[in-house]
């Protein structure tokens, strides 16, 4: 096993807690993973009228929130509850313990905001339901965990770094409990689809009229998508004590802020984040065997990201994914969902595909393995957050040796 360089506590990722639109909990998003299950469909969450095209990728079969949830907070909730009783962890295990509870979010419960925007605008601001004006504060996203549990020591921060933020939250977890600062953390991120995000790419240009492709020469752009991706993190020692199975080890993680531009990705700046990360790890880039990449199907994204890469690894680029082209892009949920996703590549030894692919643009020169997935040898899988502003996290994970696959 891998040993920490500065002395610090090694972190596991014994729980998974998946709220996706290719399938609820781990069974269901693998399954969905391996046979490149596509979420595309046209939108059902807002009024569509007036857009030439509205495909998104929707959580199916979800209940209404409870009135103190969003939901964006409901998702994050069931995604939690999932991943404590992934992790063999009862709801008295957590709220016994020093837990940190962090999740990243992009628009919160902008889902509410639209909804209240209306009211506002058809009949006045004494319109507005006092319910929903009081539940789209973010920091009930974190908070509304904490309850669910009972942890009334929680450390709880929600952090709102844009389609990053899974990875700036999971990374937040991660240092907590190497640092003994807290037992057990559940990190990740949540978001659900809403007007104003589908219209805001839109306008920009970047919402594709039927799928998302990555790296194709034929891309066009995102869809817009939702769900949670919860991680349960561990000190190492403790998870293989008690027998825990063990997804993969976090290795470190690198974070950037470029802000050379509102929306434009920089490549250097990528590029900056992914060394930081790689530093953190103690992993050298010929030792990465797979990229889950941002991947929005965008041509300004995939050709930036491809050239960050080839910054870092030369021509010897790893295998590189996007699960988006399946799921979309669930915004702050984006690579919460790509870290649960490479944990269990690392844990099964296979690579999800990136479908919806005919032709890799000549300007992407990567092996996306385009559309059907394969079974591989994974020691050390890296995941990419990339935002607007160049909030960019990256997270690196191993699989850990000792622990052999169902």
């Amino acid at each position: 096993m891998r040993e920490r360089p500065d002395g610090r506590r090694r972190v596991a990722v014994t729980g998974l807690g998946i709220v996706s639109a290719i399938g609820l909990g781990v069974d269901e998003f693998l399954a969905g993973l391996r046979a490149g299950t596509s979420a595309a469909r046209p939108i059902s969450a807002f009024d569509t009228e007036g857009f030439d095209y509205a495909n998104g990728c929707e959580v199916p079969n979800r209940t209404a929130p409870a009135t103190d949830r969003g939901r964006s907070a409901q998702f994050a909730v069931d995604a939690a509850r999932l991943a404590v009783d992934d992790a063999g962890l009862s709801p008295a295990d957590i709220a016994a313990q020093r837990v940190t509870i962090a999740v990243g979010t992009t628009d919160g419960e902008s889902r509410d905001l639209d909804d209240l925007t209306a009211q506002q605008c058809a009949d006045g601001p004494e319109a507005m339901d006092p319910a929903v004006v009081d539940r789209v504060q973010p920091l009930r996203m974190s908070a509304a965990i904490a309850r669910e549990f009972g942890a009334e020591r929680a450390d709880v921060l929600t952090l709102a770094t844009a389609c990053a933020a899974g990875n700036y939250a999971i990374g937040y977890g991660y240092d907590a409990v190497r640092s003994g600062e807290a037992d057990v953390a559940l990190a990740g991120g949540a978001d659900a689809l809403c007007r104003k995000t589908f219209t805001g790419f839109y306008r920009l240009g970047t919402i594709a009229p039927d799928v998302c492709r990555p790296f194709d020469a034929h891309r066009e752009g995102i869809l817009t998508g939702e769900g949670a991706g919860i991680l349960v993190l561990e000190p190492m020692d403790v998870a293989l004590a008690r027998g825990a199975r063990i997804y993969a080890e976090v290795l470190g993680y690198g974070l950037a802020c470029d802000a050379t531009h509102a929306v434009a990705p920089d490549g250097p700046g990528i590029a900056r984040c992914i060394s930081v990360a790689l530093d953190a790890a103690g992993v050298a880039p010929h030792e990465v065997d797979l990229v889950s990449a941002h991947g929005t199907g965008t041509r300004a994204n995939d050709v930036t990201e491809v050239g960050a890469l080839s910054a870092v690894f030369g021509q010897a680029l790893p295998r590189t994914i996007s699960i988006k082209s399946m799921l979309g892009h669930s915004m702050g949920a984006a690579s919460a969902l790509g870290a649960a996703a490479s944990a269990l590549a690392l844990r099964h030894q296979f690579i999800p595909p990136t479908i919806n692919h005919r032709d890799t643009d000549l300007d992407c020169p990567v092996d996306c393995v385009p559309n059907v997935s394969v079974d591989a040898d994974l020691s050390v899988v890296q995941n990419n957050g990339l935002a607007f502003g160049g909030n960019n996290a990256v997270l690196v994970l191993g699989r850990v040796a000792d622990e052999v696959p169902a």
